[in-house]
């Protein structure tokens, strides 16, 4: 292995060349509306990881406590040799899978992806430290466009966890299964964790918990864009909003301006205007059902051959080979 663990293809000018794409394109859109993935600086990336101790929010214990459950017939039924994970961060949850690959199979290597070099430096090395006979080889980039770049050879395993998926527009969700399809071979399989559609009254809470950490995690896209872009935005001047869409089956974050307001954005040579209770749209964290999600996988190019979920019947996990 060479000194650096790591494969760089996304570099710093690349996200700030996208960040200044997004926040142009979706600022100057009607509604408006910016993508969830600014959320995640350091201090963005720090209030997740309060956000999914916090008791309002299920998703990440119980596929957790599913992964813990089911690790062991993972690794025996897909005998994967290497082992993808995809916005990989911290890979605490992979390591039950390597944890069961340790005990059942013969794994040989383990990628993990992220868009973040430094998260990704990290957590390589603690991997590495770990597991010793495992390789550890990690892809910055990012999963909707560098899955062209995944390594090839032996049986593959690719985990896709956390509910992630959900945080795509339905057409987006076709195109990235499609490439996911594309960039595998017959009998690699995906690993997919997805929320389940069920009571508002207990997803709302889950993007609107009593503490406010969620509400202070949405208005840190503000000081992301005021950071990396010379904005001038107030983030207390706007309101965390969540609303679950009955029609569509998610859970939309907002942003509501309190009061008018005209906002400069110096490196965009932009002023975009909000009237008083205008909502910007920062995050669609879409919910499924069983059958939907085995639909748009067959549509791409799967089989769902095992499906796990919890005793509240929550959250799944969704094993799917190509055919």
């Amino acid at each position: 292995m060479s000194a650096d663990p790591l494969e760089i293809y996304l570099e710093e000018r690349d996200l700030a060349r996208t960040l200044r794409e997004d926040v142009r394109n979706g600022l100057t859109a009607t509604p408006k509306s910016l993508p969830p993935k600014w959320f995640y600086d350091a201090r963005g990336s720090e209030l997740f990881e309060e956000i999914t101790r916090l008791p309002e929010y299920y998703p990440t214990r119980t596929e957790r406590a599913i992964l813990d459950r089911y690790a062991d017939e993972i690794a025996v039924t897909t005998g994967a040799k290497t082992l993808i994970e995809l916005g990989s961060g911290s890979s605490e949850k992979t390591r039950l899978l390597l944890d069961a690959f340790t005990r059942n199979g013969n794994l040989g290597t383990f990628v993990p992806l992220d868009v973040s070099t430094s998260a990704l430096r990290q957590s390589t090395s603690d991997i590495a430290a770990a597991y010793p006979g495992l390789r550890v080889r990690g892809i910055v980039g990012d999963f909707t466009r560098h899955l062209d770049r995944l390594p090839t050879g032996g049986r593959r395993l690719v985990a896709f966890l956390g509910g992630t998926i959900g945080n795509l527009l339905p057409a987006e969700r076709g195109e990235f299964l499609r490439a996911m399809h594309a960039a595998l071979e017959t009998d690699d399989w995906l690993l997919l964790g997805v929320d389940l559609v069920k009571e508002q009254e207990r997803l709302v809470p889950a993007y609107d918990d009593a503490a406010g950490v969620t509400a202070e995690f949405n208005r840190n896209v503000l000081a992301v864009v005021n950071r990396e872009l010379g904005a001038d935005f107030d983030p207390s001047a706007f309101d965390h909003v969540a609303i679950w869409d009955p029609q569509r089956e998610w859970i939309e974050m907002r942003l509501r301006a309190r009061r008018a307001a005209r906002i400069r954005i110096d490196e965009l040579d932009l002023e975009v205007d909000f009237a008083a209770g205008e909502e910007m749209r920062t995050e669609v964290s879409a919910k499924f059902r069983p059958e939907g999600i085995a639909a748009e996988l067959s549509d791409a190019g799967f089989r769902v051959r095992s499906r796990w979920t919890d005793e509240q019947n929550l959250f799944a996990l969704l094993l799917a080979q190509v055919v």
